[in-house]
């Protein structure tokens, strides 16, 4: 187990573009490590998704784990433990809805984000297979979320309404008890 040291807002590393990851090196012993040391810090943190870039490894990599039923999250379909190499993204539908998201990589803030709610990605699994994956809802906005560390944005840079980025603890005690059954990222 290898709980790697996530960065955090301001530090340069996130805020560059990830490279492409070589279909050579997912075969390799040191990807495996990089795997697991991903899912490890994930879990350790508490999330429900990280990217490489969030410690300090810039490769276009993600990992996404969504519990089923109810959660801090809201209700929640499954998504399994699910590693997206050189993910790509396409929006299917620009209607957008909001959550309040929050990142491992900005401690301790709460922000509003619209974000589209129909979503395809193409990525490459473990095996090398391409793959495509349609979401919907807030899947879709975790999806988008953690693919924006590979291009160096964090959600603060969509957030349309300033006076929506708030402290964890105003948050909880201002916000929370408007929501009613809205999901956070």
């Amino acid at each position: 187990m290898a709980i790697r040291t996530i960065i955090r807002m301001g530090h340069p590393n996130l805020r560059r573009v990830a490279s492409t990851v070589d279909r050579k090196f997912v075969a390799t012993p040191e990807f495996e490590q990089l795997l697991t040391d991903m899912v490890d810090t994930l879990h350790d943190a508490g999330g429900i998704g990280i990217a490489a870039p969030q410690i300090d490894v810039p490769l276009r990599l993600a990992i996404i784990e969504l519990p089923g039923g109810p959660s801090r999250y809201g209700e929640l379909e499954t998504i399994p433990l699910t590693v997206f190499i050189n993910p790509i993204i396409r929006i299917l539908e620009g209607a957008n809805a909001g959550y309040w998201e929050g990142c491992l990589s900005v401690p301790g803030l709460r922000g509003f984000v619209a974000r589209p709610q129909h979503v395809e990605v193409r990525y490459s699994d473990l095996a090398g297979k391409d793959c495509v994956l349609t979401l919907q809802g807030f899947p879709a906005t975790v999806v988008q979320h953690e693919f924006d560390h590979l291009d160096g944005k964090l959600y603060i840079d969509r957030i349309a309404d300033p006076t929506q980025l708030v402290f964890e603890d105003e948050f909880a005690k201002f916000i929370v008890p408007t929501l009613g059954n809205v999901p956070e990222v």
